[in-house]
């Protein structure tokens, strides 16, 4: 019962809406179904199936507002978790910045169902992960991972006539491959929501590769160097950056997008001329719902033009006091880039650092997003064009706002995570220090 056409969706909201008796009620269905594999020491130590569906009702009384969840579905059960949001919101202080729920709204049909992953099975995990642990042990190394599937469905309704569906499916794999003595490490993370683009053979010998090449690092003093950024390390950094773009922190003073006496910095440069972001639902490698949980249609939107702050995201009760149209911030963001691979770039760099990746990346300053972490799974120094030798990690300090100043040139996007990231060729990376994790 998990996963609801959306006119199945739509009957039980509609009988929710019918027992409400407050000023306005605003009901969430959502339900996913799906499986995973885990392993370690290249064996399977864990395999699963999860079907689960839960329903929110949020009932006010003026500005006064309660919710409450169930995950029961018969009529009795409808009513009670009704009848207790109004008991909740009738108890609630008033909320000051409570916004009325939005009318009927039009949004475009998304592309985030797929077929082909939704009819995975148990055999298909498993004969993922075979091919994934035939990688390290033809290799004698060893392997962690985690293979993961859903399809899901998201649906909202109103008591002002609103509704909106979708449904969706995603397919994830992660690997950590190492060699037996535990001094070199590779790994690899990916997701698509079509099964056919994943391949964890190929993916697990990427892995693999990095495993024995990363054995036997050297020292180098720490410093400021050019690096070579994968997809996964510049999404592991940037990733953070996004929420900067939020229009109520910049106003209120909060984030590296205010303005030092007040205001925004919204139509300035603060990036290099290169840099380029936009988000779009309907993009196809990154495909999206085309509404947010306010019920706000998401549309493609330009966030950075050459360099140039284009848009902050307002919610509604910001774009209200503002005077300004509410814009959704969205989860389908690319950075464009160019049509250089990984290796164009190792090839342009006479002397710099490779990094797959980041992690135990924490904030320093949140007012100029300076951060710092350590690079992980596979770091290499490069001399003449060439991989020379494999690199003892760093800690780095760095902010992606500066970072995205001193592009010197982009690759490919690719999808990683929630994202289309290029490869990325960056001057003057700071690294602070060195660390002993493999």
């Amino acid at each position: 019962m998990a996963i609801l056409s959306k006119e199945e969706a739509q009957a039980i909201l509609k009988k929710v809406i019918s027992f409400s008796k407050a000023d306005a009620c605003e009901v969430s269905l959502s339900g996913s179904d799906g499986g995973n594999i885990r392993y370690a020491r290249n064996a399977v130590s864990t395999a699963g199936q999860i079907s689960v569906m839960s329903l929110g009702v949020s009932s006010t009384f003026g500005k006064k507002t309660g919710t409450a969840t169930i995950n029961e579905f018969d009529d009795a059960s409808l009513q009670k978790v009704v009848q207790r949001a109004e008991e909740l919101a009738k108890l609630a202080p008033e909320n000051p910045e409570y916004m009325a729920p939005l009318g009927p709204q039009t949004y475009a049909e998304s592309t985030t169902f797929n077929q082909a992953t939704a009819a995975m099975t148990p055999d298909t995990r498993a004969e993922m992960v075979g091919k994934s642990l035939s990688v390290s042990k033809a290799a004698n190394l060893e392997a962690a991972g985690f293979l993961e599937n859903s399809t899901r469905f998201n649906a909202i309704m109103n008591s002002k006539g609103l509704f909106a569906y979708n449904k969706g499916t995603d397919v994830s794999f992660s690997v950590t491959v190492r060699n037996q003595e535990g001094t070199g490490s590779g790994y690899v993370d990916q997701s698509f929501n079509d099964l056919n683009k994943m391949d964890t053979l190929a993916l697990s010998k990427i892995a693999a590769s990095k495993a024995t090449k990363s054995a036997g690092a050297k020292a180098i003093e720490p410093g400021k160097y050019t690096v070579i950024l994968e997809p996964l390390a510049a999404s592991d950094i940037i990733g953070n950056m996004f929420r900067g773009f939020d229009a109520r922190s910049a106003d209120e003073g909060r984030s590296f997008m205010s303005k030092k006496g007040g205001g925004t910095r919204l139509g300035e440069q603060l990036f290099s001329e290169n840099v380029n972001i936009y988000s779009d639902p309907l993009n196809p490698e990154l495909p999206s719902s085309t509404w947010d949980g306010d019920g706000l249609p998401i549309k493609k939107t330009q966030w950075v033009q050459n360099g140039v702050v284009k848009n902050l995201a307002y919610s509604r009760y910001w774009a209200d006091q503002k005077g300004v149209q509410p814009l959704s911030m969205g989860r389908s963001l690319v950075i464009e880039g160019g049509n250089q691979s990984l290796e164009d770039l190792i090839k342009s760099t006479e002397k710099g650092i490779l990094v797959t990746r980041f992690w135990y990346i924490r904030s320093v300053d949140p007012q100029t997003l300076l951060l710092t972490g350590l690079t992980r799974d596979g770091t290499f120094y490069i001399e003449n064009g060439e991989i020379k030798f494999p690199l003892k990690n760093f800690r780095f300090n760095e902010s992606p706002v500066i970072m995205l100043n001193n592009v010197e040139a982009l690759g490919k996007p690719v999808r990683t995570g929630s994202g289309m990231i290029p490869p990325m060729k960056i001057r003057d990376f700071t690294f602070t220090s060195l660390s002993d994790a493999v």
